[in-house]
């Protein structure tokens, strides 16, 4: 009995570290911009595969494939902001809601157009291989992983809000982006900050979901980021550590 109580802690552990990467994601736009990217679950999916193609494809080592593959991802979420997301900054939130929705369904549409709906083996780095066995507790390798690299991008981010002139101005503008951009700070450069920053923590999320369930298709972030979403709400979406708090308790 004790044994199946650690075992489903440690999975849940696991589990609500990934919630909890792709959670920030969306409390970080919610707070700046005050809508709910629903895309964001998407750009998870965007991520695995970048980082998929990286590995199969170019034949990169996996640790220049997940950090190519975290940097463009930033990037697509910042060409989401600039191309959808921008232009209807200051319509109904009804406007912006419908406008996700369809970011999401154009981007799984996307990759189901070029890449197929048959899911693909996502090949598991070296470093995540294998399962560790504590008295017919099985924990793999990458279980142990997951929380910590939750936990050390969660505090660098923490750092970045907290201490430095980028992180003052997204809080500046969460709490007024009228007032921040007669400040002289330039509102634009720091949303698409935001929203590289939460798209490369999905894209982290991606990869590591990937290499926990060993699968990818083009409507794998649907269930991760509804589940994180819930997990931002449950945090107090708008709240960073919340958030991350919501993802531990969700899983």
């Amino acid at each position: 009995m004790l044994t199946t109580i650690l075992q489903q802690l440690i999975n849940g552990i696991s589990a609500g570290s990934l919630y909890a990467l792709v959670a920030i994601g969306y409390t970080m736009v919610y707070g700046v911009l005050r809508m709910i990217n629903f895309a964001h679950g998407d750009i998870l999916m965007v991520g695995a595969y970048l980082a998929f193609f990286g590995i199969s494809a170019f034949m990169l080592p996996w640790w220049v494939s997940f950090t190519t593959a975290i940097i463009l991802t930033g990037f697509v979420g910042v060409l989401v902001e600039r191309l959808a997301y921008r232009p209807i900054r200051n319509a109904s939130r009804v406007s912006l809601l419908i406008t996700a929705v369809g970011v999401s369904f154009f981007l799984e549409n996307l990759f189901l157009v070029l890449f197929g709906g048959v899911p693909k083996a996502f090949p598991i780095a070296p470093i995540f291989q294998g399962v560790l066995n504590f008295n017919q507790i099985y924990l793999p390798v990458v279980s142990i992983y997951t929380p910590i690299v939750a936990l050390v991008l969660l505090y660098a981010l923490l750092y970045i809000l907290h201490h430095t002139k980028y992180g003052m101005a997204m809080r500046s503008i969460a709490l007024d982006i009228d007032t921040t951009s007669l400040m002289g700070i330039n509102v634009d450069i720091v949303i698409s900050l935001v929203f590289f920053i939460g798209s490369s923590l999905a894209a982290v999320g991606g990869i590591l979901w990937s290499t926990q369930y060993p699968s990818i298709n083009p409507l794998m972030g649907i269930m991760p980021g509804l589940k994180a979403f819930a997990a931002a709400v449950l945090g107090g979406i708008g709240d960073v550590a919340g958030a991350a708090i919501g993802g531990l308790v969700l899983g």
